[in-house]
């Protein structure tokens, strides 16, 4: 089955997005072939993505799961219920209020590949209730002080293993085994 993990590139000091919700931050740094391995091995490894978002951010407004390069199905966390909507080869599901079952249907959909979590509070709710296997980070070299954070807001303690790190360029990758 497949593996699930949390993955997102985050400043040095743990913000995923600024406080706008903005990430263009995140773009212009130096960057080295290896760097590019590193992501992309991650990035094709990936056979669905978990995300918490509503259908006018992701599929309207082109807030689309890594810019749409990995053409996997996309679970997205919602309040109502929804038909699955088809865009340009990807099909979006909703998922009404239950990040088990979100996770569950992203598993099946993926088979062997992995599952990306993508989004601060959908990262923490499956932290909390076990069902991330592991946590990749990208990490860019800046620090922009308040933003919207990966992880503030866990209700527990989150015991990890580093399974890799590395660095090249700018960036510095991480990647941790989920203990408990």
């Amino acid at each position: 089955m497949a593996k699930v993990l949390i993955h997102a590139t985050v400043s040095l000091d743990g913000f995923m997005a600024d406080e706008s919700g903005a990430v263009d931050w995140m773009n212009g740094f130096a960057v080295d072939p290896e760097d590019e391995t590193v992501v992309g091995g991650v990035v094709g490894s990936i056979g669905a993505v978990v995300g918490g978002a509503n259908k006018t951010q992701t599929i309207e407004d082109g807030g689309v799961p890594y810019g749409g390069i990995v053409g996997v199905p996309v679970f997205l966390m919602t309040h109502s219920a929804h038909e699955p909507v088809v865009k340009d080869g990807i099909t979006y599901n909703f998922v009404v209020d239950d990040v088990v079952e979100a996770v569950n249907a992203a598993k099946r959909a993926a088979g062997e590949k992995w599952v990306s979590v993508l989004g601060g509070t959908v990262s923490r709710q499956c932290l909390e209730k076990r069902l991330v296997d592991e946590i990749v980070l990208d990490v860019v070299p800046i620090l922009l002080g308040s933003g919207i954070s990966l992880f503030t807001g866990l209700s527990e303690h989150i015991t990890l293993e580093r399974v890799e790190t590395s660095a090249f360029a700018s960036e510095v990758h991480l990647r941790y085994r989920v203990l408990a």
